[in-house]
C-alpha cells in the first residue's frame, strides 16, 4: 500500500475565509448549481459516453468507476469513498463525453454540482481550490500506485491491497473493518486475474486470520503484513490447488 495518507477528513474542517466563504457548507448543502442526490445500490451518477458537464462529490456511501472496451468488455477501474470527487473531467477548457461509467456499490448520498458553478466557485474561492487540487493530487499519487502495484505485485499482494483500500486503512484514524458487497468478478477485473483465483485467495486469508466472514467481510488489520511486509507462507500461493472445494462453490464474496 502506499505510504500516502489521504486526509479527507481535513478538508471539511476548514475555517471560513474572511469573505465568509466554508468549504464544508458548500459540499455539504444544496443551492445555485447544486443539488444532493441519492442513490441506491447499482445506480448509475453518469455513464460513458455521456456529456461531462457535471462533477459530484460523494458525501456519504462507496462507488465504482467502470470502463467498456469496443468489444464489450467491463473492467473497474477504481472504488471511491466518502469525501471523493467524481466527475472532474467536466472541467476541461472544451468539455467531452464521459470516459467512464460511475454507478454506487451501496446507498449514496451526493452533491451534484454544474460545471459552471464549480468553475465559478474555483476562481472565486481559493481556499476551495487549493482543496480540490489537493483532493487532486491525492489521487494521481494513488493512480501512479496502482500502476506500480498492477506492474510489480503479485495478483494476491493486489487483493490484499485493495482490501485494505475498500476497508480504509489507508485513511488516518478508526477504519471501516467490514467492506462494502463486492462481486469476485469486480476483485478479479481490478487486479488483473480469474474469479477462480480471487475466491482461492479469499479462502486462503481467511485460514490464515486475516479476514473473517460472516454474511459480510471483514478486513483484520493484520492483511496490513501483506502487502506491507511480504509476510506469506513460504509455499507459491501464484498456483492454487486444481481442485474445487464446497468453498469454492460458495464463494465467500456475496455477489451484487
Amino acid at each position: 500500500m502506499s505510504s500516502q495518507t489521504t486526509e479527507r477528513s481535513s478538508i471539511l474542517t476548514s475555517t471560513p475565509t474572511k469573505d465568509g466563504f466554508d468549504c464544508a457548507a458548500f459540499l455539504s448543502h444544496s443551492g445555485l448549481g447544486r443539488q444532493i442526490v441519492s442513490l441506491a445500490a447499482k445506480d448509475t451518477f453518469f455513464r460513458q459516453g455521456d456529456l461531462a458537464n457535471t462533477v459530484f462529490y460523494l458525501q456519504r456511501g462507496r462507488a465504482k468507476l467502470t470502463v467498456i472496451s469496443p468489444r464489450g468488455k467491463e473492467a473497474t477501474i477504481t472504488l471511491l469513498n466518502s469525501g471523493d470527487f467524481v466527475g472532474e473531467e467536466s472541467l476541461a477548457s472544451v468539455p467531452g463525453l464521459r470516459p467512464a461509467t460511475a454507478s454506487a456499490v451501496e446507498s449514496c448520498t451526493a452533491l451534484k454540482i454544474a460545471r459552471d458553478e464549480m468553475v465559478r466557485v474555483m476562481h472565486a474561492e481559493p481556499l476551495f481550490t487549493d482543496m480540490f487540487l489537493k483532493f487532486m493530487l491525492t489521487r494521481g499519487m494513488r493512480t501512479q500506485s496502482d500502476l506500480i502495484d498492477q506492474l510489480f505485485n503479485s495478483s494476491e499482494k493486489r487483493l490484499a491491497r485493495i482490501l485494505l483500500l475498500m476497508a480504509e486503512f489507508d485513511k488516518p484514524g478508526e477504519q471501516n473493518d467490514y467492506i462494502p458487497p463486492i462481486s469476485q468478478e469486480t476483485l478479479a477485473e481490478m487486479i488483473g486475474t480469474t474469479r477462480s483465483r480471487v475466491s482461492f485467495f479469499m479462502n486462503r486469508f481467511r485460514a490464515l486470520g486475516y479476514i473473517n466472514y460472516n454474511g459480510r467481510i471483514q478486513v483484520n488489520k493484520s492483511l496490513l503484513n501483506v502487502v506491507l511486509l511480504d509476510q506469506l507462507p513460504e509455499h507459491n500461493a501464484e498456483k492454487p490447488a486444481m481442485f474445487i472445494t464446497e468453498e469454492d462453490k460458495h464463494p465467500v464474496i456475496p455477489q451484487v
